[in-house]
Protein backbone atom coordinates (compact mmCIF):
# COMPACT_ATOMS: atom_id res chain seq x y z
CA UNK A 1 0.00 0.00 0.00
CA UNK A 2 1.34 3.37 -0.85
CA UNK A 3 1.83 5.73 1.41
CA UNK A 4 -0.33 8.72 1.49
CA UNK A 5 1.29 11.84 -0.47
CA UNK A 6 1.36 14.75 2.98
CA UNK A 7 3.15 18.09 2.10
CA UNK A 8 5.24 19.37 4.37
CA UNK A 9 4.00 22.18 6.75
CA UNK A 10 6.22 25.23 6.79
CA UNK A 11 8.04 26.41 9.89
CA UNK A 12 7.83 29.80 9.29
CA UNK A 13 5.88 31.91 6.83
CA UNK A 14 7.46 34.18 5.14
CA UNK A 15 4.36 36.07 2.74
CA UNK A 16 5.25 37.70 -0.60
CA UNK A 17 5.34 41.59 -1.39
CA UNK A 18 2.30 42.78 -2.59
CA UNK A 19 1.09 46.06 -3.38
CA UNK A 20 -2.34 47.76 -4.88
CA UNK A 21 -5.30 49.64 -3.58
CA UNK A 22 -5.77 47.37 -0.17
CA UNK A 23 -2.19 47.09 0.41
CA UNK A 24 -2.34 51.08 0.55
CA UNK A 25 -4.48 51.06 3.10
CA UNK A 26 -2.86 48.55 5.49
CA UNK A 27 -0.07 50.84 4.96
CA UNK A 28 -1.81 53.61 6.17
CA UNK A 29 -3.42 52.10 8.70
CA UNK A 30 -0.21 51.13 10.09
CA UNK A 31 1.17 54.70 9.91
CA UNK A 32 -2.17 56.13 11.47
CA UNK A 33 -2.36 53.55 14.45
CA UNK A 34 1.41 54.13 15.35
CA UNK A 35 1.36 58.17 14.64
CA UNK A 36 -1.26 58.18 17.31
CA UNK A 37 0.21 55.30 19.95
CA UNK A 38 3.78 56.79 19.80
CA UNK A 39 2.55 60.24 19.69
CA UNK A 40 0.11 61.05 22.08
CA UNK A 41 2.37 60.28 25.10
CA UNK A 42 4.01 63.66 23.87
CA UNK A 43 1.19 65.87 23.56
CA UNK A 44 0.73 68.56 26.29
CA UNK A 45 -2.57 70.18 27.11
CA UNK A 46 -2.82 73.09 29.57
CA UNK A 47 0.54 72.64 31.08
CA UNK A 48 0.85 68.76 31.63
CA UNK A 49 0.53 65.56 29.44
CA UNK A 50 -2.62 65.13 27.43
CA UNK A 51 -3.15 61.65 27.90
CA UNK A 52 -2.07 60.39 31.59
CA UNK A 53 -3.36 57.52 33.55
CA UNK A 54 -1.97 58.26 36.82
CA UNK A 55 -2.51 55.34 38.76
CA UNK A 56 -1.00 55.83 41.69
CA UNK A 57 -3.42 58.89 42.31
CA UNK A 58 -6.22 56.90 40.68
CA UNK A 59 -6.42 59.96 38.00
CA UNK A 60 -6.70 59.72 34.55
CA UNK A 61 -6.94 62.56 32.54
CA UNK A 62 -7.88 62.71 28.60
CA UNK A 63 -7.06 65.55 27.00
CA UNK A 64 -10.12 67.73 28.79
CA UNK A 65 -11.61 64.99 30.51
CA UNK A 66 -10.65 64.77 34.00
CA UNK A 67 -11.81 60.97 35.36
CA UNK A 68 -11.68 59.52 38.70
CA UNK A 69 -12.50 56.19 40.01
CA UNK A 70 -15.99 57.13 40.77
CA UNK A 71 -16.56 57.61 37.32
CA UNK A 72 -15.62 53.78 36.27
CA UNK A 73 -19.10 53.98 34.07
CA UNK A 74 -17.50 55.74 31.76
CA UNK A 75 -14.97 53.18 31.36
CA UNK A 76 -17.52 50.46 31.64
CA UNK A 77 -19.82 52.17 28.81
CA UNK A 78 -16.15 52.31 26.56
CA UNK A 79 -16.14 48.23 26.66
CA UNK A 80 -19.82 47.75 25.61
CA UNK A 81 -19.25 50.35 23.06
CA UNK A 82 -15.91 48.62 21.53
CA UNK A 83 -17.92 45.23 21.73
CA UNK A 84 -20.68 46.37 20.30
CA UNK A 85 -19.25 48.16 17.72
CA UNK A 86 -16.83 45.42 16.68
CA UNK A 87 -20.08 42.48 16.44
CA UNK A 88 -21.21 45.29 14.18
CA UNK A 89 -18.67 45.70 11.90
CA UNK A 90 -17.91 41.68 11.80
CA UNK A 91 -21.65 41.44 10.95
CA UNK A 92 -21.28 44.12 8.05
CA UNK A 93 -17.84 43.46 6.75
CA UNK A 94 -16.61 40.63 8.39
CA UNK A 95 -13.36 40.52 10.16
CA UNK A 96 -11.74 44.00 8.50
CA UNK A 97 -10.76 44.93 12.36
CA UNK A 98 -7.90 41.63 11.79
CA UNK A 99 -6.67 43.12 8.78
CA UNK A 100 -5.73 46.41 9.72
CA UNK A 101 -6.19 47.09 12.80
CA UNK A 102 -5.22 44.70 15.13
CA UNK A 103 -2.15 45.37 17.13
CA UNK A 104 -0.92 42.03 16.41
CA UNK A 105 -1.77 42.45 12.69
CA UNK A 106 0.05 45.76 12.78
CA UNK A 107 3.21 45.03 14.66
CA UNK A 108 3.36 41.59 12.40
CA UNK A 109 3.72 43.60 9.43
CA UNK A 110 5.85 46.31 11.08
CA UNK A 111 8.20 43.04 11.71
CA UNK A 112 8.18 41.44 8.38
CA UNK A 113 9.10 45.37 7.00
CA UNK A 114 12.32 45.04 9.17
CA UNK A 115 13.14 41.66 8.11
CA UNK A 116 12.87 42.04 4.62
CA UNK A 117 14.70 45.32 4.78
CA UNK A 118 17.81 43.48 6.10
CA UNK A 119 17.38 39.54 4.57
CA UNK A 120 15.59 40.57 1.68
CA UNK A 121 12.19 39.13 0.15
CA UNK A 122 10.46 36.05 1.01
CA UNK A 123 12.45 33.69 -1.57
CA UNK A 124 15.84 35.50 -0.10
CA UNK A 125 14.75 35.03 3.24
CA UNK A 126 13.41 31.12 2.53
CA UNK A 127 16.92 29.91 1.18
CA UNK A 128 18.24 32.14 4.29
CA UNK A 129 16.37 29.98 6.57
CA UNK A 130 17.61 27.22 4.85
CA UNK A 131 20.74 27.62 4.27
CA UNK A 132 23.85 26.45 6.62
CA UNK A 133 25.05 28.49 9.61
CA UNK A 134 27.60 31.25 8.56
CA UNK A 135 28.89 34.27 9.48
CA UNK A 136 26.75 36.28 6.79
CA UNK A 137 23.47 34.29 8.23
CA UNK A 138 24.61 35.30 11.80
CA UNK A 139 25.04 38.65 10.97
CA UNK A 140 21.46 39.33 9.25
CA UNK A 141 19.65 36.86 11.78
CA UNK A 142 21.65 39.04 14.54
CA UNK A 143 20.98 42.26 12.76
CA UNK A 144 17.25 41.74 12.26
CA UNK A 145 16.91 40.29 16.04
CA UNK A 146 18.10 43.60 17.29
CA UNK A 147 16.19 46.08 15.15
CA UNK A 148 13.10 44.03 16.23
CA UNK A 149 14.01 44.10 20.38
CA UNK A 150 15.02 47.82 19.61
CA UNK A 151 11.61 48.65 18.00
CA UNK A 152 10.07 46.78 20.84
CA UNK A 153 11.65 48.27 23.78
CA UNK A 154 10.58 51.59 22.12
CA UNK A 155 7.01 50.03 22.09
CA UNK A 156 7.39 49.49 25.74
CA UNK A 157 8.65 52.66 27.04
CA UNK A 158 6.06 54.48 25.16
CA UNK A 159 3.17 52.02 26.61
CA UNK A 160 4.33 53.12 30.16
CA UNK A 161 4.59 56.44 29.05
CA UNK A 162 0.89 56.51 29.13
CA UNK A 163 0.69 55.90 33.07
CA UNK A 164 4.50 57.73 33.74
CA UNK A 165 5.00 61.11 32.46
CA UNK A 166 6.27 60.27 28.66
CA UNK A 167 9.05 63.19 29.40
CA UNK A 168 10.54 61.53 32.37
CA UNK A 169 10.87 58.51 30.96
CA UNK A 170 12.37 59.87 27.82
CA UNK A 171 15.40 61.24 30.38
CA UNK A 172 15.48 57.56 32.00
CA UNK A 173 14.15 59.04 35.37
CA UNK A 174 11.93 55.76 35.66
CA UNK A 175 11.80 53.40 38.88
CA UNK A 176 11.65 49.56 38.84
CA UNK A 177 8.33 48.99 38.26
CA UNK A 178 8.26 51.45 34.94
CA UNK A 179 11.44 49.77 34.33
CA UNK A 180 9.46 45.69 34.80
CA UNK A 181 6.68 46.68 32.79
CA UNK A 182 8.89 48.57 29.81
CA UNK A 183 10.69 45.17 29.06
CA UNK A 184 7.74 43.14 29.93
CA UNK A 185 5.61 44.60 27.31
CA UNK A 186 8.56 45.01 24.99
CA UNK A 187 9.29 41.42 25.46
CA UNK A 188 5.54 40.38 24.45
CA UNK A 189 5.78 42.69 21.21
CA UNK A 190 8.88 41.56 20.26
CA UNK A 191 7.37 37.47 20.93
CA UNK A 192 4.06 37.90 19.45
CA UNK A 193 4.70 40.15 16.41
CA UNK A 194 8.33 39.09 16.07
CA UNK A 195 8.44 34.94 16.90
CA UNK A 196 5.21 34.34 16.73
CA UNK A 197 2.94 36.03 14.26
CA UNK A 198 0.24 34.80 12.44
CA UNK A 199 0.14 31.79 14.99
CA UNK A 200 -1.50 34.25 17.45
CA UNK A 201 -4.04 34.06 15.05
CA UNK A 202 -4.20 30.74 14.36
CA UNK A 203 -3.78 29.06 17.66
CA UNK A 204 -4.47 32.18 20.79
CA UNK A 205 -6.87 34.30 19.46
CA UNK A 206 -10.38 33.87 20.64
CA UNK A 207 -12.05 36.08 17.98
CA UNK A 208 -11.17 33.83 15.02
CA UNK A 209 -12.86 31.00 16.43
CA UNK A 210 -16.32 32.77 17.35
CA UNK A 211 -16.14 35.48 14.40
CA UNK A 212 -18.00 32.94 12.05
CA UNK A 213 -21.33 33.04 14.40
CA UNK A 214 -21.54 36.76 13.55
CA UNK A 215 -21.76 35.72 9.97
CA UNK A 216 -24.68 36.21 7.38
CA UNK A 217 -25.43 35.38 3.89
CA UNK A 218 -24.90 39.50 3.47
CA UNK A 219 -21.77 39.86 5.49
CA UNK A 220 -18.60 41.19 3.19
CA UNK A 221 -15.99 38.63 2.79
CA UNK A 222 -12.88 37.64 1.40
CA UNK A 223 -14.07 35.03 -1.02
CA UNK A 224 -13.09 33.30 -3.95
CA UNK A 225 -15.41 33.20 -7.52
CA UNK A 226 -15.12 29.33 -8.44
CA UNK A 227 -17.86 29.44 -10.61
CA UNK A 228 -15.92 31.76 -12.84
CA UNK A 229 -12.27 29.94 -11.32
CA UNK A 230 -12.76 26.63 -11.94
CA UNK A 231 -11.55 24.63 -13.47
CA UNK A 232 -7.87 26.25 -12.69
CA UNK A 233 -4.70 25.53 -14.79
CA UNK A 234 -2.76 27.63 -17.37
CA UNK A 235 -4.08 24.89 -20.28
CA UNK A 236 -7.62 25.81 -19.86
CA UNK A 237 -6.57 29.62 -21.30
CA UNK A 238 -7.62 28.73 -24.99
CA UNK A 239 -11.11 29.85 -24.61
CA UNK A 240 -11.50 33.25 -24.39
CA UNK A 241 -14.39 32.30 -21.24
CA UNK A 242 -11.35 30.66 -19.85
CA UNK A 243 -8.98 33.05 -19.88
CA UNK A 244 -11.11 34.50 -16.87
CA UNK A 245 -10.29 32.07 -15.08
CA UNK A 246 -7.97 31.16 -12.25
CA UNK A 247 -4.70 29.97 -14.01
CA UNK A 248 -3.34 28.44 -10.90
CA UNK A 249 -0.34 30.91 -10.43
CA UNK A 250 -0.19 30.42 -6.44
CA UNK A 251 0.49 33.62 -5.71
CA UNK A 252 -3.07 34.67 -3.75
CA UNK A 253 -1.51 31.87 -1.42
CA UNK A 254 2.10 33.15 -1.26
CA UNK A 255 0.82 36.70 -0.04
CA UNK A 256 -1.02 35.53 2.69
CA UNK A 257 0.47 36.50 6.11
CA UNK A 258 -1.80 32.84 7.41
CA UNK A 259 -0.17 30.73 4.87
CA UNK A 260 -4.08 29.80 3.46
CA UNK A 261 -5.66 29.05 0.15
CA UNK A 262 -8.39 31.03 -0.11
CA UNK A 263 -9.75 28.95 -3.16
CA UNK A 264 -10.83 26.35 -0.34
CA UNK A 265 -13.24 28.68 0.56
CA UNK A 266 -14.25 30.93 3.96
CA UNK A 267 -11.60 29.30 6.63
CA UNK A 268 -10.96 30.79 10.41
CA UNK A 269 -7.36 31.40 9.34
CA UNK A 270 -8.46 34.37 6.94
CA UNK A 271 -7.49 37.96 9.02
CA UNK A 272 -9.25 39.58 6.14
CA UNK A 273 -6.23 41.73 4.73
CA UNK A 274 -6.79 41.44 1.04
CA UNK A 275 -3.42 40.94 0.37
CA UNK A 276 -4.85 37.60 -2.13
CA UNK A 277 -7.48 39.97 -3.54
CA UNK A 278 -4.29 42.85 -4.75
CA UNK A 279 -2.46 39.64 -5.98
CA UNK A 280 -4.96 38.12 -8.35
CA UNK A 281 -5.73 41.42 -9.45
CA UNK A 282 -2.16 42.03 -10.33
CA UNK A 283 -2.15 38.65 -12.47
CA UNK A 284 -6.05 39.31 -14.00
CA UNK A 285 -4.31 43.10 -15.31
CA UNK A 286 -1.78 41.35 -16.97
CA UNK A 287 -3.84 38.85 -18.99
CA UNK A 288 -6.28 41.45 -19.49
CA UNK A 289 -8.96 39.85 -17.64
CA UNK A 290 -11.24 41.50 -15.78
CA UNK A 291 -10.25 41.80 -12.24
CA UNK A 292 -12.61 39.90 -9.03
CA UNK A 293 -12.06 37.01 -8.81
CA UNK A 294 -10.82 36.91 -5.14
CA UNK A 295 -13.18 39.91 -3.97
CA UNK A 296 -14.82 41.73 -1.47
CA UNK A 297 -18.61 39.96 -1.36
CA UNK A 298 -20.98 38.05 -0.01
CA UNK A 299 -22.67 34.32 -0.06
CA UNK A 300 -25.52 35.84 -1.52
CA UNK A 301 -24.15 37.52 -4.32
CA UNK A 302 -21.89 34.87 -5.15
CA UNK A 303 -24.88 32.80 -5.66
CA UNK A 304 -26.31 35.23 -7.27
CA UNK A 305 -28.94 36.36 -5.14
CA UNK A 306 -30.03 39.74 -4.38
CA UNK A 307 -28.44 41.24 -1.56
CA UNK A 308 -30.56 41.91 1.93
CA UNK A 309 -30.45 45.43 1.36
CA UNK A 310 -30.86 48.49 3.57
CA UNK A 311 -29.05 46.58 6.63
CA UNK A 312 -32.66 47.47 9.28
CA UNK A 313 -33.89 44.19 7.08
CA UNK A 314 -31.11 42.76 9.26
CA UNK A 315 -32.11 41.75 12.86
CA UNK A 316 -28.74 41.79 14.08
CA UNK A 317 -27.67 44.67 12.37
CA UNK A 318 -30.92 46.46 14.35
CA UNK A 319 -30.03 45.14 17.23
CA UNK A 320 -26.22 45.91 17.43
CA UNK A 321 -27.20 49.42 15.84
CA UNK A 322 -29.76 50.01 18.24
CA UNK A 323 -27.45 49.35 21.45
CA UNK A 324 -24.61 50.78 20.10
CA UNK A 325 -26.73 54.08 19.32
CA UNK A 326 -28.28 54.23 22.67
CA UNK A 327 -24.96 53.57 24.65
CA UNK A 328 -23.35 56.31 23.27
CA UNK A 329 -25.76 58.79 23.38
CA UNK A 330 -26.31 58.10 27.21
CA UNK A 331 -22.81 58.39 27.54
CA UNK A 332 -21.91 61.60 26.50
CA UNK A 333 -24.85 63.25 27.63
CA UNK A 334 -23.32 62.14 31.20
CA UNK A 335 -20.18 63.05 29.88
CA UNK A 336 -21.44 66.76 29.03
CA UNK A 337 -23.58 67.57 31.93
CA UNK A 338 -21.29 65.77 34.27
CA UNK A 339 -20.40 68.17 37.24
CA UNK A 340 -16.81 69.87 37.72
CA UNK A 341 -16.26 68.57 41.22
CA UNK A 342 -17.19 65.58 42.80
CA UNK A 343 -17.80 65.58 46.91
CA UNK A 344 -17.93 62.27 49.00
CA UNK A 345 -18.55 62.89 52.89
CA UNK A 346 -17.25 60.69 55.72
CA UNK A 347 -18.59 60.25 59.42
CA UNK A 348 -16.03 60.53 62.18
CA UNK A 349 -16.37 56.83 63.28
CA UNK A 350 -14.23 57.22 66.43
CA UNK A 351 -16.57 60.09 67.53
CA UNK A 352 -19.94 59.64 67.20
CA UNK A 353 -21.42 62.67 68.81
CA UNK A 354 -20.14 65.10 71.17
CA UNK A 355 -20.86 68.52 73.46
CA UNK A 356 -19.40 71.47 72.19
CA UNK A 357 -18.64 74.43 74.12
CA UNK A 358 -21.60 76.52 74.34
CA UNK A 359 -23.87 73.41 74.60
CA UNK A 360 -24.67 71.96 71.36
CA UNK A 361 -24.45 68.62 69.91
CA UNK A 362 -21.23 68.09 67.70
CA UNK A 363 -20.60 65.45 64.83
CA UNK A 364 -17.42 65.29 62.64
CA UNK A 365 -16.70 64.69 59.57
CA UNK A 366 -14.04 64.40 56.49
CA UNK A 367 -15.41 66.55 52.81
CA UNK A 368 -13.45 64.89 50.58
CA UNK A 369 -13.54 67.63 47.37
CA UNK A 370 -12.22 66.50 44.13
CA UNK A 371 -11.60 68.99 41.88
CA UNK A 372 -12.01 67.91 37.94
CA UNK A 373 -11.26 70.98 35.80
CA UNK A 374 -7.95 72.04 35.12
CA UNK A 375 -8.44 75.48 37.03
CA UNK A 376 -8.34 76.07 41.03
CA UNK A 377 -11.88 76.14 42.10
CA UNK A 378 -13.41 77.88 45.59
CA UNK A 379 -16.24 76.09 47.08
CA UNK A 380 -18.22 76.93 50.17
CA UNK A 381 -20.36 74.46 52.39
CA UNK A 382 -23.73 74.46 53.98
CA UNK A 383 -25.98 72.00 55.52
CA UNK A 384 -29.52 71.40 55.89
CA UNK A 385 -32.11 68.59 57.24
CA UNK A 386 -32.55 69.76 61.13
CA UNK A 387 -34.18 72.84 61.84
CA UNK A 388 -30.93 75.33 63.18
CA UNK A 389 -28.39 72.63 62.02
CA UNK A 390 -25.23 74.81 61.10
CA UNK A 391 -21.11 74.60 60.41
CA UNK A 392 -18.99 75.16 63.20
CA UNK A 393 -17.15 77.51 60.84
CA UNK A 394 -20.16 78.76 58.70
CA UNK A 395 -18.80 80.50 55.91
CA UNK A 396 -15.72 78.67 55.35
CA UNK A 397 -14.24 78.71 51.69
CA UNK A 398 -12.46 75.70 50.82
CA UNK A 399 -9.82 76.03 48.21
CA UNK A 400 -8.41 73.22 45.90
CA UNK A 401 -5.93 73.25 43.36
CA UNK A 402 -6.33 71.79 39.50
CA UNK A 403 -7.26 68.16 38.90
CA UNK A 404 -6.07 67.81 42.93
CA UNK A 405 -8.21 66.27 45.89
CA UNK A 406 -8.47 68.40 49.00
CA UNK A 407 -10.51 66.25 52.36
CA UNK A 408 -11.19 68.82 54.52
CA UNK A 409 -12.14 67.96 58.65
CA UNK A 410 -15.17 69.53 59.37
CA UNK A 411 -17.95 69.86 62.53
CA UNK A 412 -21.26 70.10 62.42
CA UNK A 413 -23.60 71.55 65.32
CA UNK A 414 -27.23 71.55 66.23
CA UNK A 415 -29.20 72.51 69.28
CA UNK A 416 -30.32 69.51 71.58
CA UNK A 417 -34.09 69.20 71.48
CA UNK A 418 -33.47 69.21 67.24
CA UNK A 419 -31.70 66.45 67.48
CA UNK A 420 -33.00 63.89 69.74
CA UNK A 421 -30.99 60.07 70.19
CA UNK A 422 -30.86 58.47 67.26
CA UNK A 423 -29.55 58.84 63.31
CA UNK A 424 -30.87 61.96 61.69
CA UNK A 425 -31.01 62.50 57.34
CA UNK A 426 -28.82 65.55 56.67
CA UNK A 427 -27.65 66.86 53.80
CA UNK A 428 -24.39 68.68 52.44
CA UNK A 429 -24.33 71.41 50.16
CA UNK A 430 -21.34 72.25 48.30
CA UNK A 431 -21.30 74.91 46.24
CA UNK A 432 -18.64 76.17 43.41
CA UNK A 433 -18.18 79.55 44.05
CA UNK A 434 -16.31 79.48 40.28
CA UNK A 435 -19.27 78.23 38.18
CA UNK A 436 -21.90 78.63 40.33
CA UNK A 437 -22.51 74.94 40.68
CA UNK A 438 -23.88 72.86 43.78
CA UNK A 439 -23.53 69.19 45.07
CA UNK A 440 -25.87 67.93 47.36
CA UNK A 441 -24.34 64.84 49.53
CA UNK A 442 -26.64 62.95 52.25
CA UNK A 443 -25.10 61.72 55.42
CA UNK A 444 -26.77 61.22 59.11
CA UNK A 445 -26.38 63.60 62.06
CA UNK A 446 -25.79 61.47 65.44
CA UNK A 447 -28.05 63.07 68.09
CA UNK A 448 -28.72 61.81 72.05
Amino acid sequence: MSKPDIKPVPIKIHPRLTSGRFNNMRVGMVALTQLAFFGMPWLQWNGRQAVHFNLAEHHFLIFGISLWPQDFIYLAALLVVSALGLFLWTTLAGRLWCGYSCPQTVYTQIMIWIERAIQGDHNARRKLDAAPMSAGKLAKKSATQMIMAAFSLWTGLTFVGYFTPMRELATLQMGPWDLFWTLFYGGFTWLMAGVLREKVCLHMCPYARFQGSMFDDNTLIISYDAKRGEPRGKTQAKSEAQTKGCIDCGICVQVCPTGIDIRNGLQYECIGCAACIDACDQVMDKLKSPRGLIRYTSANALQGKPAQSPSFHRPRIVIYSSLLAGIITLSTTALVLKKPFKVDVLRDRASLVEQSDDGLLQNRYSLRVINTTEQAQRYVVTVEGLPGIRMEKPGEVIEVKPAQTETVPVRVQAAPENAPRGSHRIHFVIRSLNDDVTIREKSSFIGE
